[in-house]
């Protein structure tokens, strides 16, 4: 282990959850410990530290300070920059995507992480200016990409599908690092919600405004109808982005996981040896959400509903980009 990883006071230590108390931003701390960050989503790796913790030490008392103190505690922190942010419009292999490129120890894989999206959806309630905020935000990121046992060389950030919305505010505090915007036919997402549906999914989860919606108007459709809003809501960001970024980079999830990985690595400058895609290989062939169930994709094309009709010609423009530029 690398000495300099580990002399930090507060490292393998990550601020995991916002809350408000007498108008005060705060956040609870969190020990990691020795647990990778290789849940499919970030909120398990949070439960199974918690686990860990109490499993040890029955009487640990939670920390807690103000998030005006996190950039100052994250100075002197051996961290990783950003290899890349995974933007997504859901249910189209970025879970997989994920966990593919963090079966390699030396990359640090962050899916979805719920005190981003905190950061993020409640900015205006903290009461900072434009430049505290990002300061915060990029020290948040530093304790979540810090260097805990002195090998890692990689940071893969998959956001939650609603972040391409703080697209402009995130490039400015990344300028150089390469945004993926990783998409899928709308009829496919939209099966794939029918079952079971995410925050974006189901109206009120998240406030309308941020997707630009009416809250009267989305009272009265179906959740297939919202869901369906929401999809080209995402496929327009997306159609934005790659006409006027050129670090952004349209990936389609019928590329399959393999060549998804192999792109999102080429992209970043990441090698993968021989070794890593045998692993990935061999992965790739399992659920992305439950590791140990074998994955079988249903194939059921049906016509295009008419609430669908939009997305899936915004979905046709995304192809011809991507088309366009490969």
């Amino acid at each position: 282990m690398d000495n300099a990883a580990s002399n930090h006071t507060l490292q393998k230590w990550i601020p995991s959850k916002l809350f408000f108390e007498d108008g005060n931003a705060l956040c609870q701390w969190l020990y990691t410990g020795d647990i990778r960050f290789t849940h499919p989503f970030f909120a398990e790796t949070i439960g199974a530290c918690k686990q860990h913790i109490y499993k040890f030490n029955p009487t640990y008392r939670k920390s807690v300070s103000d998030i005006s103190l996190i950039p100052i505690w994250a100075e002197g922190l051996n961290t990783v920059k950003p290899s890349a942010f995974i933007f997504h419009v859901s249910r189209c292999g970025s879970t997989l995507a994920t966990q593919l490129l963090g079966i390699n120890e030396r990359h640090i894989t962050l899916s979805e992480v719920p005190f981003f999206d905190e950061l993020l959806r409640n900015q205006a309630e903290t009461d900072l200016s434009v430049t505290e905020f990002n300061d915060i935000f990029k020290a948040a990121l530093n304790f979540y990409g810090q260097q805990r046992t002195g090998s890692e060389t990689k940071l893969f950030i998959k956001t939650d599908s609603w972040h391409v919305l703080f697209y402009k505010q995130l490039r400015e505090l990344y300028p150089d690092v390469p945004f993926i915007l990783l998409y899928r036919d709308p009829d496919e997402v939209m099966r794939s919600q029918q079952k079971i549906r995410g925050t974006q999914a189901v109206p009120g989860l998240i406030n309308p405004a941020l997707f630009g919606f009416d809250a009267a108007v989305i009272r009265q459709l179906s959740l297939d109808e919202y869901m369906a809003k929401v999809l080209e809501r995402y496929y327009t960001c997306f159609l934005d982005i790659i006409k006027t970024d050129d670090n952004a980079h349209l990936v389609n999830y019928c590329e399959g996981p393999i060549e998804i990985v192999k792109k999102i690595a080429a992209i970043s400058q990441t090698v993968l040896d021989e070794d890593d895609m045998a692993l990935i290989n061999q992965r790739a062939g399992f659920h992305s959400k439950h590791p140990g169930q074998i994955f079988a994709e249903e194939k059921n094309k049906t016509p295009i509903l008419e609430y669908l009709y939009q997305a899936a010609q915004l979905y046709a423009a995304l192809e011809e980009e991507r088309k366009r530029l490969t």
